[in-house]
């Protein structure tokens, strides 16, 4: 009897595990863990171009692995509350809009609790140019960064230090580590007296002289530089990388190759993987952060 009811239980296990196992694997095959919607434009620099290409082949591999959904339009009219309620990250890779309505969107869209992941150009503006300085809550209450000021140049890499290595972003961050090549910006306001931005990377010191010139000012030799930061009030998180290395003066051939990508870095890589993790995941909290 005592063998016969153990036979019974062991089926019974059996039964369950494979009950288990094909219902994991159905929700692994079945509705996405969240929704990702990436805006670009693609008309600008060619150095933004081809990270938007870059950027284009390599999230759908990412998405994938980590079985989210990702999407990509240039139709930056799609910037709705009726379009945005599919999705629970939207993805700034170049740019950022233009119209009000657009732009209305996207503060009602982050206010109401959704989040956002830009790179490099996003966080552009300087009046006078093409994209001038003309989105108070975007460019500094959102970013909190103002506007654009100076850059290095070449695009090379840089050493960058973890500011914080608890946030969802960075824990599997080592203290240091050497980025992709990329132009690094400066900006008018000093995000360290923000009392809403947390600063989770910068550029660390043993990086100077960062830039080779030829022009001397684009060629940076102290001071404080943060590259990826976070704002407590909303999900979001900004990094500076996404422009890439272009042979602009075509000593390497007759067209502009692309001489250096930016999602190649497996450190870097991994920065931007737990960072979309971190946005998708509506339950898990940044330390300090107020939604």
């Amino acid at each position: 009897m005592r063998t016969i009811v153990t036979m019974a239980a062991l089926k019974a296990m059996c039964i369950a595990g494979l009950i288990w196992c094909c219902t994991a694997l159905g929700a692994h095959n079945g509705k996405p863990a969240f929704r990702v919607i990436a805006f670009f434009t693609a008309k600008q620099d060619q150095a933004h171009i081809t990270f938007v290409r870059e950027a284009e082949r390599w999230f759908p591999e990412i998405a994938a692995k980590y079985h989210f959904g990702f999407d990509t339009t240039s139709n930056w009219h799609n910037l709705n509350a009726d379009f945005l309620a599919a999705y629970q990250v939207v993805v700034f890779l170049d740019t950022r809009p233009e119209e009000p309505a657009q732009r209305a969107a996207f503060q009602a869209y982050m206010e109401q609790g959704g989040a956002w992941m830009g790179f490099h150009f996003a966080a552009f503006a300087l009046t006078p140019s093409a994209v001038p300085a003309n989105w108070d809550w975007y460019h500094n209450t959102f970013l909190g960064s103002g506007s654009y000021v100076s850059n290095t140049w070449r695009p090379t890499s840089a050493i960058l230090r973890v500011e914080d290595r608890k946030h969802p972003a960075t824990y599997h961050l080592p203290e240091t580590f050497r980025s992709s090549p990329n132009e690094w910006y400066r900006w008018d306001k000093d995000l360290r007296q923000n009392p809403d931005i947390h600063i989770l990377l910068s550029i660390d010191s043993t990086s100077f002289p960062l830039g080779t010139g030829p022009k001397q000012h684009e060629i940076w030799h102290t001071g404080y530089y943060p590259v990826v930061w976070t704002n407590k009030n909303y999900k979001m998180i900004y990094l500076n990388m996404g422009h890439n290395d272009i042979d602009y003066e075509h000593q390497h051939g007759a067209t502009n190759r692309t001489l250096s990508y930016t999602l190649n870095n497996p450190i870097q890589d991994r920065l931007i993987i737990d960072g979309l993790l971190w946005l998708g995941d509506r339950e898990k909290k940044a330390p300090g952060a107020v939604k």
